[in-house]
């Protein structure tokens, strides 16, 4: 068993769903995240394992504000829909999403077998989190106190 600064990604506890509101929730009830700068201390920027069981997605389609985003495909194969099209994404493969940028995206698990994905995030405190295709906004500061609300700015 390694010690810190060394890390067995297995040893840390799996986050089963997502924090959005309940009636956002369900396309990412099963996903499991362990986030691996968490366990080892790092605040600067963020890295999660997530594994995603047949029918699971990553997210709701979103983009970032200020935050950059790096997806790489571990393991299976999951479905990369953005605003423009849908792909598959076998395991080796990676996408990337520049923070600022429109353009909604979200992975899906639209195989038989489960996908493992690493994210890598900026985690900028000045991000905003953007839900094209539902009527829900994360505010900034996500990293210390998340704050969902409505478009208009209601809180959900």
């Amino acid at each position: 068993m390694p010690k810190l600064p060394a890390l067995d990604p297995d040893t840390i506890e799996h986050r089963i769903g997502s924090g959005y509101p309940a009636e956002f929730a369900a396309s990412t009830a099963e996903r499991a995240k362990r986030v691996l700068t968490g366990a080892l201390g790092l605040t600067q920027f963020g890295v999660n394992i997530t594994e995603l069981p047949p029918g699971a997605a990553s997210a709701l389609k979103h983009w970032h504000s200020h935050e950059d985003e790096f997806i790489y495909v571990l393991s299976g194969e999951a479905v990369l829909v953005t605003d423009d099209d849908e792909q598959v994404l076998g395991a080796g493969m990676c996408a990337g999403f520049a923070g600022g940028v429109e353009k909604g995206h979200y992975f899906v698990n639209r195989s038989q077998e489960p996908a493992t994905i690493l994210e890598v995030g900026s985690r900028d405190d000045r991000d905003e989190g953007n839900y094209p295709d539902d009527d829900l906004h994360c505010q900034p500061g996500r990293y210390q106190n998340p704050q969902f609300t409505r478009k208009d700015g209601t809180p959900v």
